[in-house]
């Protein structure tokens, strides 16, 4: 196999695609879809595939918007992933849209160029990525578990090989008082709302004391009807972040003691509930990253192989790669100064810059997996690095 040949080719595949491309992801981005949801964009995504020689299965894991679509047969199977739910209010603020087109356009320009090759290419359609952490009921059930290497590209402002991204978990918690007239008998109330203002007051006093890459942040999610009223129930959400699961593990407990102490002060009655679906930390893989960073400066990007942002987020990729060689890399589609999960970011993802990363994404994972498939040694590598860091 001609490598370089073949990547000069794929290159041009994908720009042939450009319109049809973007025609899809504007599609998308136009009709945001929040999480299990997302009917039309898994129906369009799949429907391009088909229409480009791919086997497609729909509902794979019980969930009716996540799909797998395969070209070829035996190994190594490579697999590129997509993301297409949005967020509510905002849309396609994360660039999802972006996301998933890029793989397919991918998987289509790599099925093109090598009709005949030797192995797998597959696009692992993975719904609800924001709020529900889809990939984390998908590796429960094994979709990731026999693949070679698996990749994905998200938007961004930076263009990176890697992303450092969190162990999360999400915490729902209530308290139950008595409701009492607030001016008149103020005594015979219990005051729910307090209880929950006084763990936010605990929980800003143990975030002096943590890590300095650990995370909680939470919202109330219901502080009472009316101010006249002694609140009768509370209730809030939050987020608890770490590097790895044994120091979120540490700071579970913590986190609950901050709720347990206002209980007893106020006599509300405190319940709460750990989302069982849990987002692991992203365990990038440096062999893998090195091959795509090249792949995209051979594009004229400058790329960082390691995210030095600072910035801290979660996904469920984290999952994948806990089961599976993988990375998520980022490329830029928006100016240093504008934030993911705002309207100016949701308006990038349908621009002409959006775009030009989403075309510069396909061409990168497609000259990646090429790489993956006329490499044996490098596929051995992408393992052995995998298996070491198990």
């Amino acid at each position: 196999m001609d490598v370089d040949r073949l990547k000069a080719a794929v290159i041009d595949q994908v720009d042939a695609r450009r319109a049809r491309l973007r025609e899809l992801a504007l599609a998308i981005h136009a009709n945001p879809e929040l999480g299990f949801a997302e009917t039309r964009a898994a129906a369009w995504l799949t429907e391009y595939l088909e229409e480009n020689g791919f086997a497609v299965e729909r509902g794979i894991c019980g969930l009716p918007t996540a799909f797998r679509a395969t070209y070829g047969k035996g190994s190594p199977v490579v697999a590129l992933i997509a993301e297409y739910d949005a967020l509510p209010e905002v849309g396609h603020a994360c660039g999802h849209n972006l996301i998933c087109t890029a793989a397919v356009g991918a998987a289509v320009g790599v099925r093109s160029v090598a009709p005949h090759m030797a192995g797998c290419v597959t696009v692992i359609g993975t719904p609800a990525e924001e709020l529900h952490g889809g990939k984390i009921v998908m590796a429960k059930q094994g979709a990731f578990a026999n693949l070679d290497a698996a990749m994905m590209i998200h938007p961004s402002v930076v263009n990176t090989a890697t992303t450092h991204a969190l162990a999360c978990q999400n915490l729902d918690v209530e308290f139950f008082g008595r409701a009492s007239h607030a001016a008149a008998r103020p005594e015979r109330g219990v005051n729910a709302l307090e209880a929950l203002l006084q763990s936010f007051a605990a929980i800003n006093s143990l975030r002096q004391h943590i890590r300095s890459t650990a995370r909680i942040h939470g919202i109330i999610t219901d502080g009472g009807q009316a101010p006249n009223i002694v609140p009768n129930h509370s209730a809030a959400r939050f987020m608890v972040r770490a590097e790895d699961e044994g120091y979120l593990d540490e700071l579970q407990e913590k986190v609950v003691n901050c709720f347990r102490g206002p209980a007893t002060a106020t006599g509300a009655r405190l319940e709460f509930r750990w989302d069982e679906r849990r987002y692991a930390p992203m365990r990038n893989n440096l062999v893998l990253a090195e091959l795509l960073a090249g792949n995209m400066e051979h594009l004229g990007r400058q790329v960082q192989l390691i995210d030095r942002s600072g910035a801290f987020g979660s996904t469920d990729m984290g999952n994948v790669s806990q089961v599976a060689p993988a990375i998520h890399a980022t490329i830029a589609i928006a100016p240093r100064n504008v934030l993911l999960h705002s309207p100016e970011f949701e308006a990038a993802a349908a621009s002409e810059e959006g775009t030009d990363g989403l075309c510069d994404a396909a061409k990168t994972m497609a000259m990646t997996v090429l790489d993956l498939l006329a490499r044996p040694d490098k596929l051995a590598q992408v393992r052995e690095e995998f298996e070491a860091g198990r």
